[in-house]
């Protein structure tokens, strides 16, 4: 009877409603503020009327709920592992205007994953695409074997740089890493904690030219973030930044991006509608 009615459910959720764009924010190394990005773009991106989810696939090293101010008895691996959990009980809702869900360590396993818990896993984002307008995920640095699968389902990638040498070699290593899976993947490029604007723009520059003539691929400049201390007290205070202080650089900056991001131009083929079934597909091959 139970799997009567999640088919039902299902069923109306397929047809009702219009599914979310996903969008994962990635970076080739760690320390480059990326879950600070993640958290106060999902909220900007709350402020424009969207509904948001926030999904923190960071493994091990999870801190949204943190950077939120937020605390969260459940995980989506509580959902995984406890049948009779039900999906809301793992997402915390109307956080500064968003909600959000923990991943929890066990996602590092989930390729080992048994069907079972593979098809509660499918049965969560197939519930949050058709729930939300956008789902960001806040993924761990680097590109493992693990999240390799999520990152080619995704509609777009935000990739986050810092001027660093090392920062850009790593960031250009990610990109060439889902380039050869998935040429047409869509990217935009950031830099973050720039000492200045001119600093930013030459540290994109410089990516998008090696990645033109390296793989023939245009990448899109989504912006630069300024190097500001407000960073520092809004961690400390674990309120993000844009709702702590709305007036910062940084916030002004990323209220900038928001528009570039919710204003493109949505390819209605891609958009959403196959994440599930793309993940489906990569990891069980039909």
């Amino acid at each position: 009877m139970k799997d009567q009615a999640y088919s039902l459910r299902r069923k109306m959720l397929l047809t009702d409603s219009k599914p979310a764009k996903t969008i994962a924010i990635v970076s080739g190394k760690g320390g480059v503020g990326k879950s600070n990005i993640s958290t106060n773009l999902s909220i900007l991106i709350g402020k424009e009327n969207k509904k948001v989810l926030l999904f923190d696939m960071d493994i091990g090293m999870g801190n949204i709920h943190i950077l939120l101010g937020s605390h969260h008895s459940y995980s989506i691996m509580d959902y995984i592992e406890e049948k009779e959990l039900e999906i809301n009980k793992i997402i915390c809702e109307n956080v500064h205007g968003i909600s959000y869900i923990s991943g929890g360590n066990g996602l590092k396993d989930i390729v080992e994953w048994k069907e079972k818990q593979m098809e509660r896993f499918f049965e969560v984002m197939e519930y949050a695409i058709h729930h939300y307008d956008y789902i960001l995920f806040d993924m761990g640095a680097g590109a493992t074997k693990e999240t390799l699968e999520f990152l080619l389902a995704m509609d777009e990638m935000i990739v986050v740089t810092t001027p660093e040498p090392t920062s850009i070699t790593d960031a250009y290593s990610m990109m060439k890493y889902i380039y050869l899976r998935d040429e047409g993947k869509p990217f935009y490029l950031l830099c973050n904690r720039a000492e200045f604007r001119k600093e930013g723009l030459e540290t994109i520059t410089r990516l998008q030219e090696t990645v033109r003539k390296f793989l023939q691929k245009e990448i899109v400049s989504l912006g630069v973030l300024p190097e500001d201390s407000t960073v520092r007290k809004a961690v400390i205070n674990q309120m993000p930044i844009v709702v702590g202080y709305p007036a910062s650089d940084m916030a002004l900056s990323l209220r900038a991006m928001v528009h570039n991001l919710t204003g493109a131009a949505e390819n209605p083929e891609s958009k959403g509608s196959g994440f599930v079934n793309r993940i489906r597909n990569l990891f069980f091959g039909r």
